[in-house]
């Protein structure tokens, strides 16, 4: 089922990408407080923009995907 890709896509790259967001804002905070505040946040939101994204393009057909008639 193609939900279930995406949801498996979503979660890895969070961890993925959280992760940078953890070095990054550390790094430039020295927070690590800071740093997994921002990345908890981040984690919900971009995780629902990245799953309505998905699904979007799901539903996009391009020029060469399209069949003739």
């Amino acid at each position: 089922m193609k939900i279930k890709r995406t949801l498996y896509k979503t979660l890895t790259w969070r961890i993925a990408a959280s992760t940078t967001t953890v070095l990054l804002v550390y790094a430039f905070s020295g927070e690590l407080k800071v740093a997994g505040g921002v990345a908890l946040t981040e984690v919900f939101v971009k995780s629902l923009v990245y799953f309505i994204h998905e699904r979007v393009w799901e539903k996009v057909k391009l020029p060469e995907e399209k069949k003739t008639g």
